[in-house]
């Protein structure tokens, strides 16, 4: 007899290969897809390799980091976030408080999104956060670096959500009505080393989860990464080459009742004396896309614990929160 004993959770983030998830074969993608599943109950965080991403763009994209905050304040200063009607560009040292109650993150910033004109619909109806990107002259070649690496991470987010439908038992196209415009944020970040004189509880990025469905990191090889597990331990989540971590967001834990995780992580800056570079690409459908419980999570009774919402009624909630503003 095998007595049973409740599993240990997980002491480790997997590295799921994407490879099969390419497969014309279903039941590859399938596999794949369970592997998320059996993550996405623990901590919710994986790395992914084999997602074609050319690694000469990955290094483009860390380069491009460096570059920009190595320049000028001023240069910097000239796309200020403030300068922007819907939260775009700079951030400076501190702007951002992740961990409620906490000192502001040791972390300055860059953000990108949806890069839309005037004559879009969202744009011209005033829906919050939509508007045009703030794109600095410096370094040469920033905008379509960062463009086209925005066009992979639509590639491996599409995918994502494809294989994110399949593990809950959900047809793969399931969240294609909200993917032909998806929203997106990407950042670039850089981590100082941690200052002698950091306030009390202040690292580089507070102990928070993340707003939205997926989010796709790349980080640079300096580490800092850490992961809070469903036992409340929390874990390192060091660099692996070819990789990029995956997580999701709290909008994951509405569409399965809680039974996904969207788990606390943090970034602790390094004693090293080197900057760390992350870009964070937090991928999304459109800003009207209704996210609720899915028919394969139901419970019994039929009532979710969390009440449906919409993409752009939860970030910018989350704005709020966070910038202490509104989105």
């Amino acid at each position: 007899m095998i007595i049973y004993t409740p599993p240990k959770p997980a002491d480790s983030i997997p590295v799921i290969d994407l490879a099969p998830s390419f497969s014309g074969d279903l039941a590859d993608r399938r596999a794949v897809a369970w592997e998320i599943h059996k993550t996405a109950r623990d901590t919710g965080f994986f790395y992914i390799k084999n997602h074609g991403v050319p690694q000469e763009m990955v290094d483009a994209q860390l380069d491009l980091a460096r570059k920009f905050f190595a320049l000028p304040m001023e240069d910097k200063l000239a796309v200020d976030a403030s300068l922007s009607t819907c939260n775009r560009g700079y951030e400076a040292m501190g702007l951002q408080t992740l961990d409620d109650g906490s000192p502001p993150d040791l972390k300055e910033g860059f953000v990108i999104g949806c890069d839309l004109d005037e004559n879009h619909p969202y744009v011209r109806d005033g829906v919050p956060n939509c508007g045009a990107n703030l794109w600095p002259s410096k370094p040469d070649g920033f905008r379509s670096t960062f463009e086209a690496y925005i066009d992979e991470m639509f590639r491996v987010g599409r995918h994502l959500m494809g294989l994110l439908a399949l593990s809950l038992d959900l047809p793969e196209d399931y969240f294609a009505e909200g993917l032909n415009e998806p929203l997106f944020n990407s950042r670039l970040l850089r981590y100082a080393p941690q200052p002698e004189d950091a306030a009390f509880n202040q690292i580089g990025a507070g102990a928070h989860t993340d707003w939205g469905m997926i989010t796709i990191l790349l980080q640079d090889d300096i580490g800092g990464l850490e992961v809070e597990n469903a036992a409340g331990e929390w874990l390192s989540a060091p660099p692996i080459p070819g990789t990029f971590v995956i997580n999701l967001g709290e909008m994951v834990r509405v569409l399965t009742n809680g039974m996904y995780h969207a788990n606390l992580h943090r970034v602790l800056n390094n004693h090293s004396g080197k900057d760390r570079f992350s870009v964070p690409t937090f991928f999304d459908p459109n800003y009207f896309y209704e996210v609720k419980c899915a028919s394969t999570c139901l419970p019994k009774e039929g009532r979710p614990d969390y009440a449906a919402t919409t993409v752009g009624e939860h970030i910018a909630e989350m704005y709020r929160k966070t910038y202490g503003l509104a989105a």
